[in-house]
């Protein structure tokens, strides 16, 4: 090539050189934005968290027959208590239509095993073999439904929550009402009546995995006037002590469903069906916010998400800015060199 041809074609050359670099750095145009996509919504795993109140209890009954009916799909489940006998017997897959007639046909005898030469305590072994049963002896980590009870260890009073072993015995712990029941032995240890410490076992929910809890509370209320029966004082002394503790763990449901189950004594198991009912009417009326909560949940979720898709894709933006500005350094030198060596 002769050094005519040469000095036309330089100037050419040096000036593709400069467009290649054109991409990166300085004044020059940025790359193009990478395109975000919002991310598919997740499914909110939705928790239930079902509180103490002897033959309240039956209320919770009530209130998944309606959830299910509504579709309201559950996918864990706490108990303490009465809570966790039923809690216990959904998890295992039993459905709420089969619950209500084991309830209805339950002979409390079958459940109570009272030992004269303990104080008349009920000895609670009763209970225990009665779930298992009814649980086909399932252990609790077995469970089609992920499940919590709740029980208060008597040595320190801390909450203890059961989430594998047997299901009788853990369920007995967490109902073992003190005065009423003799406390149980697992490991050791004594465990007594979950109600003292976690009425409404909200934060047990979340444990399992829940995004989103609803709390049943048909927990005792101070009314003025005293129970009249031992089982109702005892049931109301247990709601006294874990009344503020169990106010701010109720705060932290995501809706609270309260079915109007005060009329009903904690031994009124002749009530069971008046509960049932009451249990069906309070899930109804919640309805409307539950599913408002939901879907705002859901958005919050959903806008969460698409943040942080934002936030990577700037990363990726600033990574690769960064690589191009390193390769432009590299190539302003070679071109600085090569326009030098063809001067």
């Amino acid at each position: 090539m002769s050094s005519r041809t040469w000095s036309r074609l330089r100037p050419l050359l040096l000036a593709a050189l400069a467009a290649l670099l054109a991409g990166c750095g300085g004044t020059r145009p940025a790359p193009p934005a990478p395109v975000v996509q919002a991310p598919p919504p997740t499914e909110i795993r939705i928790g239930l968290a079902l509180g103490g109140g002897a033959a309240k209890g039956f209320a919770h009954i009530g209130v998944i027959k309606m959830l299910e009916a509504n579709g309201i799909h559950v996918d864990t489940v706490a108990g303490t208590s009465a809570g966790s006998v039923v809690g216990a017997l959904y998890a295992s897959g039993m459905d709420p239509f089969e619950m209500q007639a084991r309830a209805v046909a339950l002979d409390e005898s079958s459940i109570r095993d009272v030992r004269l030469f303990s104080g008349g305590l009920v000895q609670g072994q009763a209970l225990q073999d009665y779930v298992n049963a009814q649980v086909r002896q399932a252990p609790i980590d077995a469970m089609p439904r992920p499940f919590a009870a709740v029980s208060t260890q008597l040595e320190t009073g801390k909450r203890t929550v059961f989430v594998r072993g047997n299901t009788g015995q853990a369920v007995r712990a967490s109902s073992s009402i003190p005065g009423v029941f003799e406390p149980v032995t697992i490991g050791g240890k004594h465990y007594v009546d979950g109600g003292i410490v976690s009425p409404v076992p909200v934060d047990a929910a979340r444990q399992l995995g829940a995004d989103f809890v609803i709390a049943v509370d048909i927990s005792n209320k101070a009314r003025g006037t005293a129970p009249a029966d031992m089982l109702g004082i005892v049931n109301q002394s247990i709601a006294i002590m874990g009344q503020r503790a169990g106010a701010e763990e109720l705060a932290r449901a995501d809706v609270v469903i309260r079915p109007q189950v005060d009329a009903i004594g904690p031994a009124d198991f002749e009530q069971r069906s008046a509960a049932i009912l009451a249990g069906e009417r309070a899930a109804l009326a919640a309805l409307p916010t539950i599913r408002a909560r939901l879907a705002e949940n859901s958005m919050q979720r959903s806008k969460a998400a698409y943040q942080q898709a934002v936030a990577r894709a700037r990363e990726e933006a600033e990574r690769a800015r960064a690589e191009c500005e390193a390769q432009q350094g590299t190539m302003d030198k070679w071109l600085r060199r090569d326009a030098c060596a063809m001067r």
